[in-house]
């Protein structure tokens, strides 16, 4: 059983992510800007934590997941913000999250990241400044020590799960339901061969297990270098 400290708790993955932790024995903390959220984070099975990740401290965030064997950064501005919060939280945010965790002496970080940043475009529009703070955000994870994991998902739905993706450093561009990067992310925190590994996903007909072990050499690729 570990205890995982999920940052941006109150996301579709991210609560569907809790379930599946808690399932399996895990203990699960939930950071939340927003007390009113702490119901849903607690129906699905997470101790909610209430920090606003774009104004807490480094010490502040050091000391909520003090006690955790891993984080996952699964925050994000959402669709209806300008770009300056693309900057300040998909970026910003990741990366005092993961000095955080060097502070506190947690190792294991997990990155929901998106696929498009490996060369993600110039331009001024909300998405484009979405895609390169988090190609930024995960340059910064990748050269730290951190236990660090990347796990950039294709275009998310809200279909049911199917248990079956395709995986690897680079993959067609694709769909793939929420719940299924969930159960990605489950499987990476229990698979030390996911450390170090930066990956698209996509939906497929490997089962999530099977292909988060069978990660290549590939996806050790260190980003900006």
């Amino acid at each position: 059983m570990g205890r995982i400290t999920i940052a941006g708790s109150h996301g579709q993955i991210a609560l569907l992510l809790s379930r599946l932790l808690t399932d399996r024995g895990d203990h699960v903390s939930g950071i939340i800007r927003d007390p009113a959220q702490a119901l849903d984070v607690e129906d699905h099975g997470a101790h909610p934590l209430v920090l606003d990740l774009e104004q807490a401290t480094v010490e502040q965030l050091a000391t909520a997941i003090a006690d955790s064997d891993a984080v996952v950064f699964a925050a994000g501005a959402g669709p209806g913000s300008g770009a300056a919060r693309k900057q300040t939280v998909d970026f910003g945010a990741a990366v005092a999250l993961a000095t955080a965790a060097r502070e506190a002496g947690v190792a294991r970080y997990v990155m929901v990241s998106a696929m498009g940043t490996d060369d993600p475009p110039p331009h001024d529009d909300v998405f484009s400044v979405y895609l390169r703070a988090k190609a930024e955000a995960d340059r910064a994870l990748a050269i730290s020590d951190l236990d660090w994991t990347i796990v950039r998902p294709g275009r998310l739905t809200n279909d049911d799960p199917t248990g079956g993706v395709r995986v690897g450093r680079h993959v067609p561009h694709g769909e793939i339901p929420r719940a299924d990067v969930a159960a990605v992310l489950a499987a990476c925190l229990a698979d030390d061969h996911a450390i170090h590994r930066v990956f698209e996903v996509v939906s497929g007909d490997r089962p999530i297990e099977r292909a988060v072990a069978d990660l290549d050499i590939a996806t050790r690729t260190r980003l900006g270098r």
